[in-house]
């Protein structure tokens, strides 16, 4: 999968620009780091990563505060589940977005992020509402193994 990264960034500077936000140069490298990356990541392999890419030290609470904005913005995910962070998929497009459903291999950690149609996720609430359960946010992780997982057990 090739990603284009510097269009990625483009796009996110100017969903920031129109939320009123800013992309600072350290918020867009950690978003870098998560692009670069064919796997989700923890806030300490994320400083990690940009130390070594960007030769320079970000402490880890500085991490979880930008991974904060960044979600807050729409750019990345956190896998609630893993406690790990990913890149929104879908940055660059420029479509309503669904809600993000997860599939996340157990064995190469890959993630694939697919969006669930707006009335299914409507009767979903309807049906977690009879329960009298109030939902937090409507995200959701599957777990499983991914095709060339599959491929390889075989």
């Amino acid at each position: 999968m090739s990603v284009d990264i510097d269009h990625i960034i483009q796009k996110s500077q100017e969903a920031c620009a129109s939320a009123g936000a800013k992309l600072t140069p350290k918020r867009k490298n950690v978003l870098v780091v998560l692009l670069s990356s064919p796997i989700p990541l923890s806030a300490y392999e994320i400083a990690e990563r940009y130390k070594t890419r960007f030769n320079e030290s970000l402490p880890v609470m500085s991490v979880y505060r930008i991974l904060d904005f960044l979600i807050q913005e729409k750019l990345v995910h956190k896998l609630e589940t893993a406690s790990l962070y990913v890149a929104c998929a879908h940055i660059a497009c420029d479509h309503q977005h669904e809600t993000p459903q997860f599939l996340i291999c157990d064995r190469c950690l890959t993630v694939k992020e697919i969006g669930i149609k707006k009335h299914i996720m409507l009767e979903l609430a309807r049906s977690i509402q009879t329960t009298g359960f109030t939902l937090a946010h409507q995200q959701l992780e599957l777990h499983g193994l991914c095709a060339r997982c599959q491929n390889d057990s075989r």
